[in-house]
């Protein structure tokens, strides 16, 4: 006895027929027949009797058919999560990162494996890198990215690096500089991050060994938000070259910082969660897309993506 039997059964239960089962299954009247005989057998009672030109169930066949249904559900449900982890079409992505990249790269990156394998679906938790690295211990994700530093009890992590970007309004005095440092920017007004942030630091030092001052004139804890407050003050800031290509789309101005200051991120997958094949699909997407990125050359008001390979590579696991 197998599932060919219960099946035939549930068919004739439902249609009322050997013909309308055999039509249902794609299978001979002749071949239901002998699989609700041998059944039969199995269980030791008469699942069906003739009437009015009917296969009515009996009582039993009732009583077996509740049995049985959830069983069969169960299986087909579980033959469609077999063929939908081949092509991917149940899974879910889900990916953690700081708003930058949740805004400005990730999108493009998870429509490209969303459009891939239809019928996956992604869920982006956007956080600061500290709460990002914090999730990765508990396994909350997929995927991770946060900035420097990362722990090192990751199943896997990579490495990338960007040049970082002087954003202006077009009617600022240097708008039309070739590049832009400590020296041009004395006493203006300046927006930057929080204090502890990797790219403050690296200004406060560049601004220190100039003997220039710097003249900060609000925080920001996102590049997005700073370079919105660069929008309306008429300031400067210094951010991420994604950041600076989607405001200089905008119509603001992106003009290189030196000396070079790099944005630093990592890539990282939770030792905690057993890696996917749609979060290695999305790995490889996102590597091609910071590749390419290199590769381009966009005008002097867009930002180019890196001074020097961007990506560094380190794994485990």
């Amino acid at each position: 006895m197998d599932t060919r039997h219960f099946e035939a059964f549930r068919a004739i239960y439902e249609n009322g027929s050997m013909s309308a089962a055999a039509a249902v299954l794609k299978k001979s009247q002749p071949a239901i027949s002998k699989l609700i005989s041998r059944l039969e057998d199995e269980v030791g009672v008469k699942l069906f009797h003739r009437a009015r030109g009917r296969l009515e169930p009996t009582p039993e066949a009732s009583i077996f058919l509740v049995a049985i249904a959830r069983m069969l559900d169960t299986m087909e449900q579980t033959v469609a999560i077999s063929r939908n982890l081949k092509g991917l079409s149940s899974a879910t992505l889900r990916i953690a990162s700081p708003p930058g990249l949740a805004t400005y790269i990730l999108p493009r990156v998870i429509a490209q494996v969303l459009k891939k394998n239809p019928g996956a679906t992604a869920r982006f938790i956007t956080r600061s890198s500290n709460v990002v690295r914090d999730l990765g211990s508990i396994g909350a994700f997929d995927v991770g990215f946060a900035e420097l530093p990362i722990e090192s009890n990751v199943a896997s992590l990579e490495l990338f690096e960007m040049r970082c970007m002087c954003v202006m309004r077009p009617d600022h005095p240097l708008a039309g500089a070739s590049a832009v440092g400590p020296e041009q920017l004395a006493a203006r007004p300046f927006i930057s991050l929080f204090p502890e942030h990797i790219t403050t630091i690296a200004l406060a030092e560049a601004f220190y060994r100039s003997g220039a001052p710097w003249n900060v004139i609000a925080e920001a804890e996102f590049f997005g938000s700073a370079c919105a407050m660069v929008q309306e003050t008429g300031a400067v800031t210094v951010v991420d070259p994604v950041t600076a290509q989607f405001y200089a789309r905008a119509g603001m101005v992106a003009v290189p910082f030196e000396p070079v200051i790099l944005y630093r991120f990592g890539m990282f997958r939770p030792s905690l969660r057993p890696p996917s094949r749609i979060s290695a699909d999305f790995m490889d997407a996102f590597r091609t897309f910071m590749s390419i990125g290199r590769k381009s050359r966009p005008g002097r008001t867009l930002p180019r993506t890196a001074s020097r390979p961007a990506t560094r590579t380190r794994k485990k696991g």
